[in-house]
């Protein structure tokens, strides 16, 4: 069977991702996406013709077996005259493709898009109005992909322990021209109810909030149904999955004002540790204000005035290292040791915007956070940008969700994610 091309040129675009791993749709019977213009329903030669007015079930499948390779955005459907769909086997490589009926069970169709140069056999029985099973089987191939584009996972890792304010974040290496359908193809399953929305940014960054903080302790599982969408023009995506865990709901509340920083555990006040806070004179020296993120952390990191747009030979030129450093923001931002400030910690804000602490209040929070945790700063008048580093529990739920290319927030369970009821 021919398999058929879709695209230019074999290219690969050069960005890596998790692990491509095999396809596995869920049956759900909500947010099923299909396809414009999958073809006309055709019966493969095992059905048999159907006498006019009687009632022996007529059983149809498309793709088509035996015509031009399938696009990989049609979906499979099963479609029963006369009768109910009972049971439907669809089955790659040895791997099986789940899908969902119609309300009536008439019709089955597949969940995600299909595989890129992969044939697919479809094993489908009706039951008809006269008492009667009918079972087809039929085989398709869908065209290959001359060219694919891998997502990138810049947060979290696979398998990570993360906070409770963790967002999923993903890169694309070209400019995406239809975010609908990539948003359709991303899963977010979690083993304890949310509600989450996927925001874009731009063409090539989407990321994932919830609306409320992760409860603790949730398992969530994360599938990019990529491979048959068409994410550019001639580009189709790749798979990826990964699955993390929330840890422990660890929070900081940090004040300028206050000059101390308090962290809880699980609601609880577990430390409280004085600090000192950017001078402020100039706005690059300003600790940003509002709801941060921890990023990562490094011990030792060096920390280069340059990244600021102050260079050497510039006035307050700096280049040092620090130990136990934690990170907030891409400006530049840390929570770290600075032993050369502990007179000033509790009282005066010294640095030039990161957070001081004492050697051994920095090691004890490096060890204590996890990726993900939530950070608030308070008291300054430099607000934190939603894309400086991870702030993007700065903007309210109602423009979260209008980043959404379906305009819309998803409820989250151990099945994946239905789309959540307007207000």
């Amino acid at each position: 069977m021919d398999r058929g091309t879709i695209g230019g040129t074999t290219m690969r675009l050069g960005v890596t991702g998790p692990e491509e791993r095999g396809r596995r749709t869920t049956a759900l019977l909500v947010g099923i996406t299909v396809a414009a213009g999958s073809g006309t329903a055709g019966c493969s030669s095992d059905a048999g013709p159907a006498m006019a007015g009687s009632d022996a079930v007529a059983l149809a499948v498309s793709p088509v077996a035996g015509q031009a390779a399938a696009r990989p955005e049609t979906p499979i459907a099963v479609q029963a005259r006369r009768g109910t769909v009972e049971n439907v086997t669809v089955l790659t490589k040895g791997t099986a493709v789940e899908g969902a009926l119609s309300a009536d069970r008439s019709e089955w169709r597949s969940r995600w898009t299909l595989q890129p140069g992969t044939e697919y056999t479809v094993v489908a029985t009706a039951l008809g109005r006269d008492g009667r099973t009918r079972t087809v089987t039929s085989r398709f191939t869908t065209a290959k992909a001359r060219r694919t584009a891998e997502v990138a996972v810049e947060a979290p890792y696979d398998k990570e322990t993360v906070g409770v304010g963790m967002p999923i974040i993903l890169q694309f290496p070209r400019k995406i021209t239809d975010r609908a359908a990539v948003e359709r193809a991303l899963e977010v399953r979690s083993s304890k109810p949310v509600e989450g929305a996927w925001h874009w940014f731009d063409d090539q960054n989407v990321v994932f909030r919830t609306k409320e903080h992760w409860p603790s302790h949730t398992d969530v599982t994360f599938n990019a149904h990529l491979s048959g969408v068409a994410v550019a023009k001639d580009t189709y995506g790749r798979n990826a999955s990964l699955r993390f865990r929330i840890g422990d709901a660890h929070s900081t509340k940090a004040s300028e004002d206050g000059h101390h920083m308090v962290v809880r555990k699980n609601g609880r006040v577990v430390k409280k540790m004085p600090i000192s806070m950017g001078r402020g004179d100039v706005r690059k020296y300003t600790t940003t204000n509002g709801n941060h993120l921890t990023m990562d952390k490094g011990s030792p990191v060096i920390m280069d005035s340059s990244t600021v747009g102050c260079g050497p030979g510039c006035a307050g030129y700096y280049r040092l290292t620090v130990y136990s450093a934690v990170r907030i923001s891409n400006s530049g931002e840390y929570v770290h040791a600075a032993p050369w400030s502990v007179g000033s910690q509790g009282n005066s804000n010294v640095s030039h915007g990161c957070i001081n602490a004492s050697p051994s209040n920095a090691r004890w929070f490096y060890d204590f956070s996890y990726r993900g945790d939530p950070f608030k700063v308070t008291g300054t008048d430099r607000e934190l940008e939603p894309l400086n580093g991870w702030g993007y529990w700065q903007l309210s739920w109602q423009e979260w969700v209008k980043g959404s290319a379906l305009k819309q927030a998803l409820r989250v369970g151990p099945e994946g994610g239905v789309p959540a009821p307007t207000a």
